[in-house]
């Protein structure tokens, strides 16, 4: 019976203890980060694609 209580003693200070928290914290707010950059990475992808298209143009119209 002591063993039995001494497990849930263990398992409610288990419950109890946040110092894990703010591993979690920081972890979602990193993949939050990681996640607003890759969508980010779309518009900028566009944007230089757009530029060296632009300067293709100009540099083969120079050339011929």
């Amino acid at each position: 019976m002591l063993r039995c209580l001494n497990r849930l003693y263990v398992r409610v200070r288990i419950l109890q203890e946040d110092s894990g928290q703010d591993l979690i914290e920081y972890a979602l707010v990193v993949a939050l980060i990681a996640f607003a950059a890759t969508v980010g990475m779309n518009t900028v992808a566009s944007g230089i694609n757009n530029a060296f298209s632009i300067v293709a143009t100009k540099l083969s119209a120079a050339i011929s």
